[in-house]
């Protein structure tokens, strides 16, 4: 009987541990313990070798003291239309391409799939300083090329004006990153069974009608996952601001994401004195509002998808 009774039992499978263990430690080195402390150091003032807890007092400051709640509330406003840019232009713009690449008509498809995705592997500094040098009214090409379309008289230095620049760097960042809905939702289209198409042939279904009513609808879950990285992306985006426009997100702050916001209220810059608990408390509302939009994400958008799935 207790030979039985030990065969039945499962084996303990302790090499699933040791595989996991190294990530697991990676991680919470470089992302969880971090959290942790950036959460507990948004609830307390005074530096290193005084430090007070004083709850939510810091947040409490930054959306009711006019010195942080303004520039918060800009950042947050600008960030919220960098990513509706990046949104309602990037991703339709993917779906588009990848519609068109996905056509086996198509000729030269490779080139054209590596032409698009080619920046989106491209170094921030790089895109922002060249597109920087593109745009200048005093040596940038843009000018030129216009002139030469006879357009000049529509130039405008619009990474310099205040009613442009946002989206001109929106625009920037949907040239960069276009090449991963497109890629993703190719793949998607890929992966639907050629009996769903034949079927849909001998209908009578053909073309885009066949993209609209049989394809799209298949490939809803891969744009719900699109959706929420563009989301996730554009509200921690930094790097591109900060090497087009440099931390202070000229001019007069038009661009400033929440990004720029938490490293200029962190580690300070020009006259303004950097608050590290101030900083934390940014970055905690920066990871509540991410962590808002996954979750509805989860709980909703993805339960309603998965009736598209294979």
């Amino acid at each position: 009987m207790a030979d039985a009774t030990s065969k039945q039992r499962k084996p303990i499978r302790w090499h699933i541990a040791v595989f996991l263990a190294p990530a697991v430690l990676i991680y919470s080195l470089l992302m969880i313990i971090p959290l942790l402390g950036t959460l507990q150091q948004s609830t307390m003032t005074g530096d290193i070798t005084n430090r007070a807890f004083i709850g939510l007092g810091n947040f409490v400051t930054l959306f009711t003291d006019p010195r942080w709640s303004s520039g918060f509330w800009n950042a947050f406003r600008n960030n919220i239309y960098f990513f509706l840019i990046n949104m309602l232009v990037q991703n339709p713009l993917g779906i588009l391409l990848a519609a068109l690449l996905s056509n086996p008509t198509l000729r030269l498809r490779g080139f054209y799939r590596t032409a698009i995705f080619i920046p989106t592997i491209l170094s921030f500094v790089i895109v922002g300083f060249v597109w920087k040098l593109l745009l200048s009214p005093i040596w940038g090409v843009t000018p030129t090329i216009m002139k030469f379309f006879h357009a000049g008289q529509f130039f405008q230095p619009w990474l310099g004006k205040e009613q442009y620049a946002l989206t001109t760097l929106s625009l920037i960042s949907v040239w960069q990153y276009v090449g991963v809905p497109m890629m993703l939702v190719y793949a998607a289209l890929l992966s639907i069974p050629d009996e769903v198409l034949e079927a849909a042939e001998c209908d009578g279904i053909t073309g885009m009608n066949q993209f609209w009513k049989i394809q799209l609808p298949l490939i809803l879950p891969t744009l719900g996952i699109i959706s929420i990285l563009t989301f996730v992306g554009n509200f921690n985006a930094f790097d591109l601001v900060y090497v087009a426009q440099t931390a202070a997100a000229g001019p007069n702050f038009s661009t400033d994401l929440l990004g720029t916001f938490l490293y200029r209220t962190f580690f300070g810059m020009q006259l303004q004195q950097g608050d590290q608990n101030m900083g934390s408390a940014v970055a905690t509302v920066m990871f509540l509002i991410i962590l808002g939009g996954v979750c509805i994400y989860l709980f909703t958008v993805q339960n309603r998808l998965r009736r598209y799935q294979f």
